[in-house]
């Protein structure tokens, strides 16, 4: 049953949110849509290029992100680029609307004025694109939506979810040759750093549902900033702070043809000082509460991909069904290097992922297997998907990592994705959880999906084959100061060939001897110093603040 993973509208934990207003009684989600998923962001900007061109008047397009880039190329047409792009729909009579993350001080090496940019050339174009300031302390608006609505034909509605940012870096395709407008990565990642994301298509009624997230921020009445200092800089620039009324929503678009998706939004916002979200005064923690549900069913296979994979709580979180489950794998595809490398700002990140591993390798063993990935130049890949696998039925892709501020304290959006023709017996070959980890293996293990077992047995020993044949062809050095390890059963600790403080150089191999298929490799917890576990945890929460996952209080106990 659906219910058995996702979350009931009373689990949800938030009563003020009209996101499942239109469901029927005691129901969370919406039904007949179908989900496709989109790995990398070459694609995904082909495709969003395509779509939003393809707008006219009376149309709507809009868009939440971290940060906006206006000069990111869509394609490879230097003339398309996301301004470009949005500013032409506008000019056309599309309603275009967006809200972007007002980030810190850009002298910390944050992104705020590109986003005061994006916002200008689309207010210009008689759009608005609007900074948006209401966060927690330390927090972010972390998500990365796009609804296109359509007046004329509402089947060719379309959301997109998922962790791609409409921004420099993201623009790679499965070569991970990177994208030609980088952003500035600890030089172990090459000139261009090579990036690997997931995000997702939605057609069918949940595109409502999306949709109705960001209505709910666009709406709300807390002011876009209560910082004195911020607001009086904005009036001084001429920015415009006063969101504009979006045009009366649509009804949902029609159920899809063959459209067997049920979708699940889920959502985290924190509770505001100040003054909270009037659709969330107390916050909300569905993206949590969702997974901690899907996971508490989990049997065979949690098939993870993320950026972190930090702090004790995230551990706990599935070390606990690792002990509940004795017959469950876990498998986390993360990145080999983490994305900044300062000797103050390293050891935190470091410290945050031992504290997830060193919970899970207790409790699973032999069980769980991290891995990393490494582009055919050699150079390490940035792991930045936010993607979780449940037994190849329930699925997640959206924009929250796994670690407490995703949780907890920045604001994020996830589709929650199951099959709603599975009974109790296996999932559908073709169904979206299946598929989806099926193109993600295929790409790590060198091979077409269609050659990708289903059995989540004979994954787990694909992988494992791979790893173990490009470490071999790498040299495993064994573990230093500095580079990740692994602890494996009946074998003495290897780390990998990827050193953390190589400047610019890619990994090589064995002379006169073929690289294996694939990218993967495999990884551990981080070796930190005595000094360092000494003040790496003080500064963890600066990184990875808040944290009260508040788990206990949404479902009940087993």
């Amino acid at each position: 049953m659906l219910s058995d993973h996702f979350l009931l509208p009373q689990e949800r934990c938030n009563p003020h949110t009209r996101v499942d207003a239109r469901h029927p009684d005691g129901v969370a989600w919406s039904t007949g849509n179908t989900v496709r998923p989109i790995v990398h962001g070459a694609p995904y900007f082909a495709e969003l290029h395509e779509r939003i061109s393809a707008t006219g008047p009376g149309d709507l397009v809009l868009f939440a992100d971290w940060r906006g880039d206006p000069d990111e190329q869509l394609t490879d047409d230097p003339a398309e680029t996301l301004s470009a792009t949005l500013t032409a729909a506008a000019r056309r009579g599309v309603t275009v609307r967006g809200l972007l993350w007002r980030s810190h001080w850009r002298r910390f090496g944050f992104h705020s004025e590109a986003s005061r940019l994006l916002g200008i050339e689309v207010n210009e174009a008689g759009g608005q694109c609007l900074r948006d300031m209401r966060v927690a302390p330390g927090g972010s608006h972390h998500q990365k939506l796009v609804v296109i609505r359509h007046a004329d034909d509402p089947s060719r509605d379309i959301a997109y979810v998922g962790g791609i940012d409409l921004c420099h870096s993201r623009r790679d395709t499965a070569e991970h040759e990177g994208d030609p407008q980088p952003i500035a990565m600890p030089q172990v990642f090459g000139a261009r750093p090579a990036w690997h994301d997931v995000h997702c298509a939605v057609t069918g009624p949940a595109v409502h549902d999306v949709e109705t997230t960001f209505r709910e921020r666009w709406d709300d009445s807390t002011p876009l900033t209560s910082n004195p200092g911020r607001f009086a800089s904005s009036r001084l620039q001429g920015e415009d702070l006063d969101p504009r009324p979006l045009p009366e929503q649509a009804p949902p678009p029609p159920v899809v043809e063959g459209g067997h998706e049920a979708v699940q939004v889920l959502r985290t916002y924190p509770k505001l000082l100040a003054k909270g979200f009037d659709f969330a005064p107390e916050g909300e923690r569905s993206v949590a509460l969702g997974n901690d549900k899907a996971a508490r069913g989990a049997r065979r296979l949690i098939y993870l991909e993320d950026q972190y994979l930090w702090s004790e709580e995230v551990g706990r979180h599935f070390a606990e069904a690792l002990r509940r489950a004795p017959d469950l794998h876990l498998i986390a595809v993360i990145p080999i290097v983490p994305d900044t490398d300062g000797a103050v700002s390293l050891p935190p990140q470091l410290y945050g992922r031992k504290l997830a591993m060193d919970l899970l390798l207790e409790a699973g063993g032999d069980r769980v297997a991290l891995y990393g990935l490494t582009s055919p130049a050699g150079y390490p890949v940035y792991v930045h998907s936010k993607v979780c696998i449940v037994d190849d039925r329930w699925a997640s892709i959206g924009s929250d990592n796994f670690n407490r501020r995703s949780w907890t304290n920045d604001s994020e959006v996830a589709v929650a994705v199951q099959d709603d023709r599975e009974d109790d017996g296996p999932a559908p070959r073709d169904a979206f959880a299946r598929r989806l980890r099926r193109e993600l293996v295929a790409e790590h293990v060198g091979l077409a999906p269609d050659e990708v077992p289903d059995d989540p047995m004979a994954v787990w020993d694909l992988m494992g084959r791979t790893a173990d044949a490009l470490d071999a062809w790498y040299g495993d050095r064994g573990p230093s100061r500095g580079r990740v390890h692994v602890p494996r059963p009946k074998a003495p600790l290897r780390g990998t060939a990827v050193r953390w403080r190589r400047r610019g150089r890619p990994a090589t191999g064995l002379a006169g001897v073929e690289r294996p298929p694939g990218r993967l490799r495999r990884i551990g917890p981080p070796e930190l110093t005595r000094a360092q576990l000494l003040w790496a945890p003080r500064l963890y929460d600066v990184f990875d603040p808040n944290g009260t996952l508040g788990l206990e209080n949404g479902l009940d106990e087993d």
